[in-house]
């Protein structure tokens, strides 16, 4: 083991962190992140500081909260402004390369009002969000020119003029080819091949890179676009599971009574009407799961490869996802709602570094945020840390020596803008009277609704979240302090981006020196 040269940082999209063996899941086999998990650190506690793709990640990546970066949905672009993990890695030389999804929508408008010419490098740049695009392939529609992917696909043999549409996420029936959009044909086998499917390609092209790479320092962003929908699996995967070995659906009937105003409005929305329906629970799970082996067995060949090379030597790992999915937990489908099922992440990191073998294999119970991420990385490499743009914690003291540090984080917040939701419309508000706010403390979860009543979880006697006792008049107290709490929250976040702290302590009272002599007598 040695000291950090590189960083591999895996993400997937939509993955639950109750869906791994390590994490006690009684029937699906996820033996590389299991081995992965064993080698270093997995965080039981981990949040997404947004429950939405696009939210979420530009949280991953600015090391800042949504109410900072501003990017609070998926449409919503991350200003040119905001600093990225890329912008931190450029001064030392290191590219913050990307193969997959990063949901990043480019700011247009600044690119426009600051002038910076279409087509250029720096262009390219501010567009991907600071990083350097080998492959970006988002996967919610068929891929453009961004990716190789369609060309690849091409080259295998399999035609038409949307190839993605036609092959990837289309599944092979006996009544003939059905989309995988309609979630009734996901029990089977997608059309095209396991070993030219979206998972499989985007691994050989992380393998390509990191063998091109060589001794030479790197960073890698590698996101997968799966379990994702379209929950579609090849073969074999589409049929390892079956719907005796998925999880029991976390749901129960009194959940409807009284349901917070926001949550029965989305319950009203099709795909959360459709995962209402048991039968659609028994055909998705299984797929989902067969997914997440595949992720599991392709991630194995990259370790492989890396292994041989003697990259596990030199590289931080890091496996994590944006957020969770439902699938039809809570009579929900998707994501959004505060629950545990998708608020809480999966999170493994692996430090090469002799200083972290006191707590490989730990799993470690503090709370953690995705905006931990950026300072971890830079910690890890030895780069500054900028303290007033920054608003996550480094996790290497949780990584290194006995793994102990205090004082530690209490709680943790996420956010949600659902002002592009059809709840919006059913609930009758205009977009910008759309937020919530989270705040999870060992015992309590706590949601701000603006414009309505809150929502309060007793964890210790509730741990399912199935009994909402958010206008329990027992339970003023607790919400009184939970607000309290948020609006302390809020006040520590970091909105002066532009001057740093030591600018401000050098030109704190310096006015008599630059002939200001105001107040004199």
């Amino acid at each position: 083991m040695a000291k950090v040269r590189n960083i591999l940082f895996v993400m997937c999209d939509q993955f639950r962190a109750d869906h791994l063996g390590c994490a006690g899941h009684p029937t699906l086999k996820t033996p590389r992140l299991d081995a992965l998990a064993a080698r270093g650190v997995r965080f039981e506690r981990a949040y997404a500081n947004a429950t939405v793709c696009g939210p979420s990640r530009m949280s991953f990546y600015t090391g800042r909260t949504v109410a900072s970066h501003g990017a609070t949905w998926n449409r919503v672009p991350l200003s040119i402004a905001e600093r990225t993990i890329g912008d931190y890695l450029r001064p030392a030389g290191i590219a913050a390369s990307l193969l997959g999804k990063t949901h990043v929508m480019p700011d247009v408008e600044g690119l426009v009002r600051f002038g910076i010419e279409g087509g250029s490098a720096l262009d390219a740049l501010l567009r991907a969000g600071g990083f350097v695009s080998l492959d970006r392939y988002d996967g919610h529609s068929k891929p453009g020119g961004e990716s190789g992917y369609p060309a690849y696909l091409r080259a295998q043999g399999y035609g038409g003029d949307d190839p993605w549409n036609e092959w990837v996420i289309s599944v092979d029936t006996p009544e003939g080819p059905r989309s995988g959009w309609q979630m009734r044909h996901v029990r089977n086998p997608a059309r095209v091949r396991e070993e030219h499917s979206e998972t499989a390609y985007m691994t050989d092209r992380a393998i390509r890179f990191v063998e091109e790479r060589g001794d030479r320092p790197w960073f890698l962003h590698l996101s997968y676009v799966k379990p994702h929908w379209p929950y579609v699996a090849p073969a074999p995967y589409h049929a390892l599971y079956g719907p005796n070995e998925v999880l029991p659906t976390n749901r129960h009937p009194r959940e409807l009574e009284n349901a917070h105003p926001v949550l029965a409005a989305y319950r009203k929305q099709e795909e959360c009407a459709n995962f209402a329906r048991d039968e659609v629970v028994a055909t998705v799970r299984p797929a989902y799961m067969g997914l997440i082996a595949q992720l599991d067995h392709h991630l194995g060949r990259l370790i492989d490869v890396m292994q041989k090379l003697g990259r596990l030597d030199d590289t931080l790992i890091v496996f994590t996802s944006d957020h969770g999915d439902f699938l039809g937990d809570h009579w929900l489908g998707e994501k959004e709602q505060f629950f545990e099922e998708a608020v809480r992440l999966p999170l493994i990191v692996v430090d090469p570094d002799r200083s972290a073998d006191p707590t490989r294999g730990r799993v470690e119970n503090r709370f953690v945020e995705a905006i931990d991420l950026v300072p971890t990385f830079l910690d890890a490499l030895g780069l500054e840390k900028p303290p007033h743009l920054l608003e996550g914690r480094s996790l290497m003291p949780l990584l290194r020596g006995d793994g102990k540090t205090e004082p530690w984080r209490d709680a943790v917040f996420s956010e949600l803008d659902y002002s592009y939701r059809e709840a919006r419309r059913i609930l009758g508000r205009e977009p910008g009277d759309c937020r919530a706010v989270m705040i999870r403390t060992e015992r309590w979860k706590y949601v701000h609704w603006t414009g309505f009543r809150p929502q309060l979880f007793d964890l210790a006697e509730d741990p399912r979240e199935l009994d909402d006792r958010g206008d329990d008049p027992a339970l003023e107290s607790v919400r009184r302090e939970m607000r309290e709490r948020l609006l302390a929250w809020y006040g520590g976040l970091k909105f002066r981006t532009t001057v740093s702290n030591d600018e401000v302590k050098a030109k704190t009272a310096a006015h008599k020196a630059h002939g200001v002599r105001f107040g004199e007598w």
